[in-house]
């Protein structure tokens, strides 16, 4: 058992020990731009359309937001990344960065065999415990639409509206199904083989029941023993925090071990648009106190019952961050509990990031890797969400300068 539960956020020798000062220079340049709100509406407006136009601005793009939040274009370049971050102890969470797009079964297929790549990339490195895939990756959304929506309609637990669905797809939809349903097997099959983790992604309200059942499935599959599949929970959902009881209550009646991932969530603008649009609930909490306090009920609710639940406190809050280390140490747990582990982006918060590895704690990066075509959903949002000088850009700038500040001085 670790002897101290001191754990700070303050060290930023800690944080960026793994930068040079050009790369740090560079890292602030960014942030400075991303903290003016019309030059990001501007950019995630025209970056999309620019790529897909044949522009020649990938170069531009590589340069600047893609080498802050992206490990590389191939998991060759990614390697060099997961390398360096591994001299700080710090762990990668492999994501091969497909999203969901209109395209056929046999690109379904090519995005099941990249997971399965990367899943075996993974088994061969030390500091790579898991992967992250997204369902719309290798399922039709459409599909997934109406599934949700049928689900919606129906009465029972998760597992009982999923198999009340399948009796009301066409013949050719339930065909289509067990395709989806085959992949995400050949997927967690795999990666129980090569002992390596698979983190579902979390997905938008209107697509996310099928989601959760088909994850639900597999984890009583393959998480007898231990935590092989891992769902995603949105605490920025006002129900996420009773849906990590009832998945708990479901992983003590069929004997497995709940993985779950929480975040506080994307998505929040679009899914509030569209439930003013359709006049439906506005599934997200009311303000950011809720969100807050929900998460924290997670991470304590989470810690409460960990021979059963492995969990990922996938956040920038330093606050969540410290409630977790806290409460393992007054349980008298390890700092690297095989079942509680941290994670920040890639590019993101290092402060927490740094200083828990050093601290002791099993940590992780979440690590994207992709042609740049196909990572530009994945850094049009990281964009969005470091636009605020009063949030995240904020943040990352003030650690930026006292860093630079201490080494001019030092």
């Amino acid at each position: 058992m670790d002897s101290s539960s001191k754990v700070t956020f303050d060290n930023t020798a800690n944080a960026f020990e793994y930068k040079d000062d050009k790369q740090l220079k560079k890292a602030h340049f960014l942030f400075s731009s991303m903290g003016y709100n019309w030059l990001v509406k501007l950019g995630t407006r025209l970056t999309p359309w620019a790529i897909k136009s044949g522009l020649p601005v990938k170069g531009l793009i590589k340069d600047t937001l893609f080498e802050q939040f992206v490990g590389g274009e191939t998991l060759q370049e990614t390697a060099q990344v997961a390398d360096k971050l591994e001299e700080f102890h710090v762990q990668v969470i492999l994501d091969y960065g497909v999203e969901g797009g209109d395209y056929g079964e046999a690109e379904k297929d090519e995005s099941c065999e990249q997971f399965i790549k990367v899943i075996e990339y993974a088994s061969t490195q030390a500091n790579i415990p898991f992967m992250s895939i997204k369902v719309t990756g290798i399922a039709r959304f459409a599909l997934l639409e109406k599934m949700d929506a049928l689900m919606h309609t129906a009465e029972g637990t998760l597992i009982k509206r999923y198999e009340k669905v399948l009796e009301q797809l066409s013949a050719d939809e339930r065909t289509e199904w067990q395709k989806v349903c085959n992949r995400m097997e050949k997927i967690c099959s795999t990666a129980a083989a090569k002992k390596i983790g698979v983190l579902v992604d979390a997905e938008e309200t209107w697509i996310q029941d099928p989601v959760d059942a088909l994850t639900m499935l597999m984890m009583d599959q393959y998480n007898k023993s231990s935590a092989v599949v891992y769902n995603t929970a949105q605490l920025y959902r006002h129900d996420r925090y009773q849906f990590i009881h009832d998945c708990y209550e479901a992983a003590e009646q069929r004997n497995f071990i709940l993985g779950i991932k929480i975040v506080r969530g994307a998505y929040m603008e679009k899914e509030r648009k569209r439930a003013a649009e359709m006049g439906y609930q506005d599934p997200i909490q009311p303000d950011k106190e809720s969100s807050d306090n929900d998460y924290n009920r997670a991470v304590e609710f989470c810690l409460q019952h960990v021979d059963r639940i492995a969990v990922i406190v996938a956040s920038h809050n330093e606050q969540s961050n410290l409630l977790a280390a806290q409460l393992l140490h007054s349980k008298g747990l390890q700092h690297h509990h095989p079942h509680v582990h941290f994670s920040q982006l890639y590019g993101m918060s290092d402060h927490i990031t740094f200083n828990l590895a050093k601290a002791g704690y099993s940590v992780s990066k979440y690590l994207p890797f992709g042609p740049i075509a196909d990572v530009i959903p994945y850094l049009m949002r990281r964009a969005q969400e470091n636009s605020s000088m009063s949030g995240q850009t904020g943040r990352e700038l003030a650690l930026i300068k006292r860093e630079l500040k201490r080494r001019k001085s030092a």
